[in-house]
């Protein structure tokens, strides 16, 4: 009987412990973006996005050391580009991201310096800015977003991260079915920018 009141008594201590919230759980981040499409290939076909730069903001709020969620939106523009036996096409386009991920924490012996991975989904929205194809209209993509980065704290509210996202998601083709090729691509996402805590 003792030993099982005890258990209990330890179980609930570090389940406090562990459940105890952050001092400053709220985050607000502002990202710059370098954004990297994988070439996309199929029998004659293929497709590209141009690489550009862009923005990212996010809201994230901490549970406990270890967990927390954080929702991001982010924009860049470039050009979507497809080569096949019809001769190339291109679609400059803007691209809205939005995303919502779960975070987990790394805790670390360094006070300044906070490790995290995300995972998670979302929606990027390609909207053409230009009428070179007939028919092209806004599109929406499901995307599967991953990766992480390091928070760098340079004071008790303020400080810097770096940061790598990986987004999965079905190539665009602006509902104009010449530009189908019905496969997954992968963009990549490094950014730098800084963090405000409260």
């Amino acid at each position: 009987m003792r030993k099982s009141i005890i258990s209990v008594a330890a179980f609930l201590a570090f389940a406090t412990t562990a459940m105890a919230q952050v001092e400053q759980p709220h985050q607000i981040t502002i990202q710059g973006t370098g954004l990297v499409t994988k070439d996309t290939n199929l029998d004659s076909s293929s497709q590209r996005g141009t690489k550009s730069g862009g923005l990212l903001v996010g809201y994230s709020y901490q549970f406990n050391r270890w967990a927390g969620v954080e929702g991001n939106y982010g924009y860049t523009r470039n050009t979507q580009e497809y080569f096949g036996s019809l001769g190339q096409s291109s679609i400059q386009a803007d691209v809205h991201e939005l995303t919502g991920s779960f975070v987990a924490h790394i805790p670390v012996p360094a006070a300044r310096i906070r490790p995290y991975a995300l995972a998670g989904a979302g929606a990027l929205v390609f909207d053409p800015a230009n009428a070179a194809i007939s028919g092209a209209g806004r599109q929406t993509k499901a995307t599967f977003v991953y990766g992480g980065g390091v928070n760098f704290d340079l004071t008790h509210n303020f400080g810097l991260r770096a940061e790598y996202r990986g987004l999965v998601y079905k190539i665009p083709d602006f509902t104009v079915n010449s530009l189908s090729l019905d496969k997954v691509t992968h963009l990549a996402q490094p950014s730098v920018g800084f963090f405000f805590r409260f």
